[in-house]
């Protein structure tokens, strides 16, 4: 159901997409708990098992030099992870956009970053992410593009307990991964 706050305003094509015009930008968003993210996870992880894909969405960033930036959410995948995230938390309200984007963002690295091989293990239930890069990601901004900035993401992981990654230029190993955990 379409709902609004202060900075979102929702509403439904007549085809049933859901239109979000956002009175900021995405950089502009609040981080977000780690907890929270990782529920959000596993309520995508759910729909996607009962194949409950969501609605498509677009969403218009009012950014702080007048112009706009555009999303457009028409993959199933990601509208079934949107989705998930509206049902669990609601998508209408400024942490909640935060926590869906944040959300489809790590799902977008983790297809492309080997470099993040180390911080999640797939397996029989599911992909397992590793607590630091949950931590990482609910606190790191987003761009202007509703992504997460892999260099950014990479120092800040590189500087918290738990994996190490190599950054670049490190010649120790292969650059840019995972070598394992600390102690």
């Amino acid at each position: 159901m379409p709902s609004s706050s202060p900075h979102i305003h929702v509403a439904a094509t007549a085809d049933g997409v859901l239109t979000y015009l956002v009175d900021q930008s995405p950089e502009a968003l609040p981080p977000v708990s780690g907890r929270d993210l990782q529920r959000a996870w596993d309520a995508a992880r759910e729909a996607a098992t009962n194949t409950a894909w969501g609605a498509a969405r677009m969403f218009r960033f009012r950014r702080p030099d007048g112009g706009t930036t555009d999303l457009a959410l028409a993959d199933p995948d990601a509208c079934c992870w949107a989705g998930a995230v509206d049902v669990t938390t609601g998508i209408g309200t400024s942490y909640g956009l935060s926590l869906c984007l944040r959300l489809l963002a790590l799902v977008d690295l983790l297809a492309h970053a080997p470099w993040m091989r180390g911080l999640f293990t797939l397996g029989r239930d599911g992909t397992e992410l590793h607590p630091a890069l949950l931590r990482a990601v609910a606190a790191s901004p987003l761009t202007a593009e509703a992504r997460l900035d892999e260099l950014r993401l990479r120092g800040e992981l590189a500087l918290l307990p738990g994996p190490t990654i190599r950054q670049p230029g490190d010649h120790t190993g292969q650059p840019g991964t995972c070598i394992g955990e600390t102690a």
